[in-house]
């Protein structure tokens, strides 16, 4: 008869942390199949083969356990009921649980998957928040024991613990409910224990102040003489996003000498695949004309940053290396905002702000959302009520008698 235990695995983790298995052994010959918790070795009982208390989730990790074992030892039983052979490989190819059937394991496929997409942002946000959120479960978690209250006091942790703010507290949830959401998707969580949506938690982002510079200090900018050709190069990469209405960087760096035609700038914006065109400004024709005596022979592009991308098909590898010029582009900004007496933050994203600010309520909501390549005029909407000031300006006079 096969005997079926819960057993720790002796191959240590680099946390410090040992997997638990099921053990299942027939005729001499053992198989195991793992429960996808990870517990210190001083939190587990052998005899026992349960968690010891000092684990702060021992009541509902046993009770996985204790699942779990019954339904190994009823399907081992009943296998050697139907069978006059059966072997340990064979009790364990009939209860190997499902892949990522536990929360961490099924956030480890969400995150490797986003790698294979390409989403090297997304990926890289979200590898610290699963270590987070690990490390407050101590190892792992059943999807059905993630509720309400304990996404609340994981948020109140972590905020604490890493003196995170809001907005990146709740980007947390935000991952946690992806991975839900996944794995419903996948049948690997029922909906029922979603513990988001209309009567579970509540995901509300923190207002954001979107601060741009007006018309006065682009021209500072504009005019500043810059002998370190790494501010002046970074100088142009943000006026010309600038020019083209707050262009990403993640678009500037992949502009292509092909995609100028006829006077007119035609791409597809990466964020959401929308194409559109552009007229050239004459102030964003002056640095292409600069940037094409620089011009690699080897490949289009119009800014040499991406030269050193060795395949263009990776695309989780490009996503990094525009990362990685983004950052050395913001540093260098830093360095043109002081030399320009600007007291405002500069980074590549503060010229689609600055975009947003000059225009005000210069420009129809249906036109800033062609410029934009937003999907939705409500969204264009939103983005701007951060630098329509007028009316409510007016009406402070009016009360004030100004």
């Amino acid at each position: 008869m096969a005997t079926v235990k819960v057993v720790m695995r002796k191959n240590k983790k680099s946390d410090g942390t040992y997997p638990l298995v099921i053990r299942i052994t027939k005729n001499k010959k053992t198989s195991y199949i793992g429960l996808e918790y990870s517990i210190l070795e001083k939190d587990w009982d052998a005899v026992t083969q349960r968690i010891r208390k000092s684990h702060p989730n021992s009541e509902r990790m046993n009770n996985f356990i204790i699942k779990k074992l019954s339904e190994a030892t009823n399907t081992a039983l009943q296998l050697e009921t139907e069978k006059d052979h059966v072997s340990s490989a064979t009790v364990r190819q009939k209860i190997k649980p499902l892949a990522g059937s536990t929360f961490c394991a099924q956030a480890q496929l969400y995150i490797d998957r986003l790698k294979k997409d390409g989403k090297f942002n997304q990926y890289s946000a979200s590898k610290p928040r699963l270590k987070h959120f690990k490390e407050y479960v101590n190892g792992d978690i059943a999807f059905q024991d993630i509720s309400m209250a304990l996404l609340s006091r994981f948020k109140a942790d972590i905020k604490t613990k890493y003196k995170m703010s809001e907005r990146t507290a709740i980007n947390h949830l935000v991952f946690i409910r992806s991975v839900f959401s996944q794995a419903i998707g996948e049948k690997v969580c029922d909906k029922k224990y979603y513990p988001f949506g209309k009567e579970g938690m509540k995901i509300k982002f923190p207002d954001t102040k979107k601060i741009g510079l007006n018309l006065e200090e682009v021209k500072k900018i504009e005019d500043l003489e810059l002998p370190n050709n790494r501010h002046d190069h970074a100088r142009d990469i943000w006026l010309l996003s600038f020019y083209f209405a707050g262009m990403r960087i993640s678009d500037v760096l992949r502009l292509k000498w092909s995609d100028f035609q006829d006077g007119r700038l035609v791409y597809i914006m990466g964020k959401n695949d929308k194409g559109d065109s552009l007229k050239i400004p004459d102030k964003a024709a002056k640095i292409l004309d600069k940037q094409k005596a620089l011009k690699n022979e080897k490949n289009d592009l119009v800014f040499r940053d991406l030269d050193i991308v060795p395949d263009w098909d990776n695309e989780f590898d490009v996503n990094r290396h525009i990362a990685s010029r983004t950052n050395a582009i913001d540093s260098n900004l830093k360095a043109v905002r002081d030399a320009a007496g600007i007291t405002k933050p500069l980074s590549m994203h503060i010229s689609r702000h600055t975009f947003g600010n000059i225009s005000g309520e210069k420009i129809s909501i249906k036109i800033l959302q062609k410029l934009y390549r937003h999907a939705s005029p409500v969204t264009t909407a939103g983005y701007q009520f951060n630098f329509v000031h007028k009316e409510a300006d007016e009406a402070l006079d009016a009360v004030l008698g100004l």
